[in-house]
């Protein structure tokens, strides 16, 4: 695995830590595989992707049972003890080679130009900085390489996004490991200079409630050819 700090810095290992909210999503996440339907949208993500992929912000590792065989690694950064440690046993039940290392999204530990593949779930509403974690992420990427992302952001009518805007600002991210719901990742990923490829709309869940993260998009970029 071509590790090294990148050139902004090398971040400490455990650069996030929340203990608490960690055992907490480590539950639910588990729980809406099958019950919001996130096993079907991790496979769609991760559907048609090869060669060496990294995988930012990995959680507890649920994506890597849904890698297809085409993938010949996958190098899967997370900075939270926690969930770097599920991560961790989860990389050994996976069909593909997966190694789960420490690091901040703002500062990748690996090589330029080192993968072919990028997978951002659940990611970047929760990072400190998303125009320098979308700088990492193209920093890694090969020219024309691929990123695949599921996010969650402003969705709603006027009512529900002043909602999110007001979470954002008061309580959700300290309970929330650092999310942020008001987000727009299709807009950050065209900011950071990505070419941006098809992508829908997803409610999460499909039926039911109108929750504040319910709001979440599916889709492909690309690291233009220069």
């Amino acid at each position: 695995m071509p590790l090294r700090a990148a050139g902004s810095g090398k971040a400490p290992p455990d650069a996030v830590h929340h203990p608490l909210f960690a055992r907490y999503y480590a539950r639910v996440s588990v729980a809406m595989e099958s019950r919001v339907g996130m096993a079907g949208i991790r496979r769609r993500l991760l559907a048609g992707l090869s060669g060496r992929v990294i995988e930012v912000g990995a959680g507890n590792g649920l994506n890597f049972a849904h890698y297809p065989e085409t993938v010949a690694e996958v190098v899967a950064i997370e900075p939270e003890r926690t969930l770097r440690q599920l991560a961790q046993q989860a990389a050994l039940r996976a069909e593909v080679p997966v190694d789960v290392a420490p690091g901040a999204a703002e500062a990748l530990p690996v090589k330029s130009e080192a993968f072919d593949a990028a997978v951002v779930s659940l990611v970047l509403c929760s990072v400190r900085d998303v125009p320098r974690a979308l700088a990492e992420v193209r920093r890694v990427l090969r020219p024309g390489g691929m990123v695949r992302f599921f996010e969650h952001g402003a969705g709603g009518g006027t009512a529900m996004r002043l909602t999110q805007r007001v979470l954002d600002r008061t309580v959700w991210p300290a309970l929330n490991g650092g999310c942020h719901v008001a987000r727009d990742p299709v807009a950050a990923l065209r900011a950071a200079g990505f070419e941006l490829g098809p992508y829908r709309q997803v409610l999460m869940p499909e039926e039911g409630p109108r929750l504040p993260p319910s709001y979440c998009v599916l889709g492909t970029a690309w690291r233009p050819v220069e």
